[in-house]
């Protein structure tokens, strides 16, 4: 039974989201390998080329993404969270492969984010989940607005 206000509830108070590095103390993660292990995105990659489109790590492929149909959306919430944390994670990875001084960061809790040359940080995930579930805003526009600084 699908009462609104109780789902409404239940993704406010669901199990936090989102995805975790966590390593050695010393020094932190391998930055090639923290790379690579990021720019997986097995969910992703696969229902992208499902629908032909080529993930290659570039600006054209994220406007590629943002021209899928979302047909995820009906799917169930766990899967839902997943294809948001791959896109997040792609978005992260395209940011950094594409713009000048933009890394990957690991905060103390293990979060993933991109640190920008200006020292910015963006929440890739957090835009990953955000576009899953709405589509807005497109992957491609927040490359274009990080590429600007």
């Amino acid at each position: 039974m699908d009462i609104p206000l109780l789902s409404q509830w239940r993704k406010r108070h669901a199990t936090p989201r989102g995805f975790a590095v966590f390593g050695s103390a010393q020094g932190g993660p391998d930055p090639a390998m923290l790379a690579e292990l990021l720019g997986e995105c097995p969910m992703l990659r696969a229902r992208a080329a499902d629908d032909g489109v080529e993930l290659d790590d570039s600006a054209a492929s994220l406007s590629a993404l943002d021209q899928l149909v979302p047909n995820w959306r009906d799917e169930e919430e766990q899967t839902l969270d997943r294809l948001g944390n791959d896109a997040g994670l792609y978005l992260g990875t395209v940011v950094v492969r594409t713009v000048p001084g933009a890394t990957w960061h690991v905060w103390p809790n293990g979060h993933p984010v991109v640190r920008l040359a200006s020292g910015r940080e963006i929440d890739p995930v957090e835009v990953g989940h955000t576009w899953a579930e709405n589509g807005s805003p497109e992957l491609s526009q927040v490359l274009a607005e990080v590429s600007e600084e």
